[in-house]
């Protein structure tokens, strides 16, 4: 047996798969996100264990002789959070996520120095864990001086694990710290940012043993002491072993709280003007790119907190055929956009509302405009040297029908619907552990699940979600200075 943790924003997930990766079980804890400012967005890393230990109590009652049979566990989790740490390892803060845009002003200063674009392959972005500690630098510089490592989330969860401090590729490439062409901390960068290597974990690769499950946590849980943790991934990486995104062209699109366009590349493609990610992936000498939606199902989910309607009935008022575009245009910009703006205090908007736009029409509005985002990231990736024959939907947002039909339109690609089953990053994470337990050819254990169904374009409605785009287009500089 093999043991995913993938630790969300929304929750902790724990899933076993056997030697032949069924899924075998699965456990939950949930978590909160708290929002003391406008933009800001943070957790207690005490949940995160609280939530683990919950999901894995969950496992346990329902599947007690496979937990006791795990060989191997990975790890994958939310990035770009600043868990900060003083020399006992005590938490000295709550965890700044990946969400947050309080450091915009520290993320420009930082972009605005040509080390960080050349060394990184990447944008400064406000999300970004480097800006974050200039951000506590300048505004907590008491927590600043305690600070004796930085940790991602899912590594905190791994110290909680192993007693150790270390990291892996995929994860530490969205710190702004990382020479990510060369795989290593960049001593220069932190530098620039009053930190050295010191407060950095060790890094491996995700496929690597990267600890081992402490004495202490296996009795309880009922589990063998020293099963070897591999260095795990990034969630949208970690996502990717699971849906078998790992070789060059091989692409998915996820409609998560956050979407994200993710292409697999056999080697580092820098493109930082584009505002793509430019990631190394979780196996070696591998890297990714990614468009990045900072809104994607939370632009539905506003707008049914809004209405009072769930998201599943504001999209089957829709019906199953694809609509040609109303005329109201929705930007998903609710907190802000990441690809291929770089926009934390942009905002987002409906417009051409009239008095026969209905609750439907706004929901189809909400849906494309987040189709056309996704348009805007494969822009992107085009002018980053990466072209797409086809992607593979998942997230919970792909259950929608005419949403993907709207994407399928929108990016002028086939969408394929992966036959039922769990590929997600608590499944890339459980591969990961496997991996590093057996030894095993990563290649040969990241496959692609089978295609249940293809959505093609609608060639018919192909012209009038052009222009729908277009508009789409030019709606962010004519509001950038009413809403920004």
């Amino acid at each position: 047996m093999y043991l995913g943790l993938d630790l969300g924003t929304s929750g902790v997930k724990a899933l076993l798969i056997d030697a032949g990766q069924t899924i075998v079980g699965s456990g939950h804890g949930s978590l909160e996100v708290s929002r003391p400012h406008p933009g800001w967005s943070e957790q207690n890393p005490d949940a995160w264990i609280r939530a683990c230990e919950e999901a894995i109590a969950e496992l346990k009652a329902s599947h007690p002789k496979q937990l006791a049979a795990v060989k191997g566990i990975g790890l994958s989790g939310q990035m770009h959070g600043a868990t900060l740490l003083d020399a006992g390892d005590q938490v000295l803060r709550p965890c700044i996520l990946w969400n947050d845009t309080r450091s915009h002003a520290e993320a420009a200063a930082l972009d605005a120095d040509p080390r960080f674009r050349e060394l990184t392959g990447n944008i400064v972005f406000p999300g970004f864990t480097a800006p974050k500690l200039v951000w506590v630098k300048n505004n907590e510089p008491g927590v600043f001086a305690k600070v004796a490592k930085v940790l991602l989330p899912k590594d905190f969860l791994r110290l909680w694990l192993t007693g150790e401090h270390i990291s892996e590729m995929s994860d530490s490439a969205g710190t702004s710290w990382l020479d990510v062409g060369e795989r290593r901390w960049s001593g220069e960068l932190l530098a620039a940012t009053s930190l050295d290597e010191k407060q950095m974990p060790s890094l491996t690769e995700g496929t690597a043993k990267a600890g081992a499950l402490r004495g202490e946590l296996a009795s309880k849980w009922g589990m063998q002491a020293g099963i070897p943790i591999a260095g795990g991934a990034g969630d949208n990486a970690a996502s990717a072993c699971g849906m078998g995104t790992v070789g060059e062209g091989h692409a998915f699109v996820s409609l998560g709280t956050s979407g994200v366009l993710f292409a697999a590349n056999a080697a580092y493609l820098p493109n930082p003007a584009s505002a793509v990610h430019t990631f190394c992936h979780a196996l070696p000498k591998t890297w990714h790119q990614m468009g990045v939606i900072l809104s994607a199902t939370d632009s539905l989910n506003w707008l049914s907190e809004i209405t009072g309607k769930s998201a599943g009935d504001l999209t089957a008022e829709l019906g199953d055929m694809l609509k040609t575009p109303s005329g109201v245009s929705f930007l998903p910009y609710l907190s802000g956009e990441r690809t291929p703006h770089n926009d934390a205090a942009i905002r987002g908007s409906f417009t051409g509302l009239a008095h026969e736009s209905s609750r439907a029409v706004l929901t189809q509005a909400v849906l494309e405009g987040v189709a056309f985002a996704f348009r805007d990231s494969l822009e992107a990736l085009k002018k980053a040297g990466t072209t797409l024959t086809r992607v593979t939907a998942i997230g919970g947002g792909s259950r929608s029908r005419y949403w993907l039909k709207a994407i399928a339109t929108a990016l002028g690609l086939p969408v394929d619907i992966p036959a039922d089953g769990d590929f997600g990053a608590a499944f890339g994470a459980a591969r990961l552990g496997l991996i590093a337990a057996t030894g095993a050819d990563p290649l040969s254990v990241c496959t692609a699940p089978d295609t249940d169904a293809t959505i093609e374009p609608d060639t018919a409605l192909g012209g009038a979600y052009a222009e729908a785009y277009h508009r789409y287009r030019a709606l962010y500089p004519a509001i950038k200075g009413a809403t920004a």
